[in-house]
């Protein structure tokens, strides 16, 4: 009897550190071209196995291949973040000296520890359901919001950063990971929404009539979301050099990781300044108008991509590997986290309050209509 499809991809990707290991005890290997060519050829692997674990289904998603390549680097980045860490030794010593330096950063150790924990474990369900043929949609979106957070700013972040002078050819097997979550992302947002059928006449107009003052929970939604987007405006301007003192006073006395060479929070700044702020905007648009249905797809893509980015952000500004005068200061430690925070957790909400309560953001649907759909289901 043939093992479930997601304890096959486990077991695969379990082979990443035994391959690590390997590769950082022949010395033959651990040049920067080699590296690169092996890890090429790795990947190739784990692909061809991944097409034997599935030869017998009758239809695989093609985002079943991804999720499973994925799987297998998410144990990489745990084994990276274990060892800069100092739990494990013998593993990535060679990679993080010829392969890519920047992997031996706060940041990086950060957003290995979310890929090697919370993406593994999402790929693992997502496959499960999958397989089970079981909605995994929105699921499915928040891996793509996470991921296609963390590689506009890892990819941007190495360029411009101190590391940008030090890029060796392993660096530039992350183009396929760069655009794969957007394939993955314009796959999903293509494929019908997922959400129930509720009849015109009665919950939907309802909902609908409300103005925000009589919609206390939307109401101090808006402006959460509205002050998480005064304060990415702000740490935007205090990333690009804004000589207001308040910028000056911010960058030196509250958030000095903001200045930190590595490059990772100056990208992370701005792509709050000229990606959240809109989607931000946006959101508090469809708390105000009735039948904005893409919230209930937009608001978990980019809750997701707001936890990984201050995953990695918080973590970084206070792990030891950032050098102490970039570090968050004792005394100031609780305002700029609490501040940090609210990035995190207005997105979350908002998400929360679309996915559990979605009749204000539905288009309304004819109740014969719906009586018909009742039908067929």
């Amino acid at each position: 009897m043939r093992p479930p499809v997601e304890v096959s991809v486990c077991l695969l990707s379990l082979l990443a550190p035994g391959v690590l290991y390997t590769i950082n005890n022949i010395p033959a290997l651990q040049e920067p071209l080699p590296i690169l060519g092996v890890g090429m050829v790795v990947l190739g692997s784990i692909l061809l196995l991944t097409l034997l674990i599935v030869r017998n289904q009758k239809k695989v998603d093609p985002l079943f291949y991804a999720f499973a390549e994925f799987s297998f680097t998410c144990l990489v980045g745990l084994t990276n973040a274990l060892e800069q860490d100092g739990f494990i030794s013998g593993f990535m010593g060679f990679y993080v000296k010829k392969g890519e330096p920047h992997m031996s950063t706060a940041y990086a150790v950060m957003m290995s520890y979310w890929e090697g924990v919370l993406h593994y474990l999402l790929f693992l369900i997502i496959i499960h359901r999958m397989f089970k043929g079981k909605s995994y949609r929105s699921l499915a979106l928040l891996w793509a919001g996470s991921s296609m957070a963390h590689q506009i700013v890892l990819v941007p972040g190495v360029v411009v950063g101190k590391y940008g002078s030090n890029i060796r050819p392993a660096f530039w097997r992350n183009i396929p990971f760069f655009l794969a979550p957007f394939w993955a992302a314009s796959v999903l947002f293509s494929r019908p929404r997922e959400m129930p059928i509720v009849t015109a006449d009665k919950q939907i107009s309802v909902e609908q009539k409300k103005s925000l003052l009589f919609r206390p929970v939307d109401l101090v939604l808006s402006l959460l979301l509205l002050a998480a987007g005064a304060f990415s405006v702000f740490r935007g301007f205090v990333v690009l050099d804004c000589p207001l003192d308040a910028c000056f006073t911010y960058i030196y006395q509250y958030e000095p990781y903001l200045k930190d060479p590595v490059g990772f929070p100056r990208v992370t700044m701005l792509v709050y300044l000229f990606y959240a702020v809109p989607l931000l905007t946006a959101f508090i648009y469809g708390l105000r108008t009735p039948g904005c249905s893409w919230m209930l797809d937009w608001t978990i893509f980019f809750a997701a991509a707001m936890a990984q980015t201050q995953w990695c952000h918080i973590g970084a500004s206070l792990h030891s590997r950032t050098p102490f005068t970039y570090r968050v200061p004792a005394d100031k430690w609780w305002p700029v986290i609490g501040l940090n925070v609210l990035l995190v957790a207005a997105p979350a909400l908002l998400a929360l309050r679309c996915y559990s309560s979605p009749a204000y953001f539905m288009k309304p649907v004819p109740k014969g209509q719906a009586n018909n759909e009742k039908k067929k289901n």
